[in-house]
């Protein structure tokens, strides 16, 4: 799970970093191709629940649909022969240039010419608005016009979703209630913000990610992908379900 390819710093706990310098994506992409990585699309995303799926499988993702991946990530990723999952805003891509938390946005040109070099182009939302705060037909907006708003700009099914902020996952009835909703959108994979490799058995629309960012050097990057910070999930959980009590 990447965000902005820049070389701005955040000035943030390496934890919540969501920035990655060029440079260092450049190592990370360089990693996976000497090591043997293929990168899918999150809408192959049904490998991974394969039992025998191979474990040198990779989806690169970027959320927010920010303009330094058409810049800075998508040249990486061609000089590899990767391919990635770019989820965007769609009530900010635009014909002209757009922000987003300070930071420039894909035009709606850019995001049809990644869309026409196998980039997936898949749905943030409209607004980037918490749903968990959203009335239920609130909801049902942010995912199916955004849907339909990419499908209309790429003539393509749109099957993938990012959920935005980070997921609520202790809130059991919401996490169902999301599900049925992007199935009954037409969805056929999510992805959210709960840490860990996915598995077999993973609830397709509500994937787990690995955060990557700046500060993760290749062991740390190697030591991620191998899936040795799956563990970090157990007390990102507790967390979340003591600061449900507060």
């Amino acid at each position: 799970m990447y965000h902005s390819i820049g070389e701005r710093e955040e000035g943030r706990h390496p934890y919540y970093e969501t920035n990655t310098s060029p440079q260092v994506f450049a190592q990370h992409m360089k990693f996976l191709h000497d090591n043997g990585y293929r990168a899918h699309v999150v809408d192959k995303a049904k490998l991974f629940a394969a039992p025998h799926r191979n474990p040198k499988s990779v989806v690169i993702t970027f959320d927010d649909g920010y303009a330094d991946f058409y810049r800075h990530a998508f040249p990486i990723l061609m000089e590899y022969g990767f391919t990635a999952t770019v989820f965007v805003i769609t009530g900010l891509m635009k014909p002209q240039r757009m922000s987003f938390r300070g930071t420039e946005c894909l035009t709606l040109s850019e995001v049809r010419e990644l869309h026409s070099q196998g980039v997936e182009i898949a749905s943030h939302t409209v607004s980037h608005h918490d749903l968990r705060l959203l009335k239920q037909g609130e909801i049902e907006n942010e995912l199916s016009s955004s849907k339909k708003f990419l499908e209309d700009a790429l003539g393509v099914p749109v099957k993938s979703f990012a959920y935005p902020f980070a997921f609520p996952e202790v809130d059991r009835r919401f996490a169902g209630r999301l599900s049925d909703l992007l199935r009954d959108c037409g969805y056929e994979n999510g992805v959210t913000t709960i840490l860990g490799t996915a598995r077999p058995g993973a609830n397709q629309w509500l994937l787990p990610r690995l955060p990557v960012n700046r500060w993760d050097d290749l062991r740390f990057f190697r030591a991620k992908l191998e899936g040795a910070y799956d563990w970090l999930h157990v007390p990102q959980c507790l967390v979340k379900t003591l600061q449900g009590f507060l």
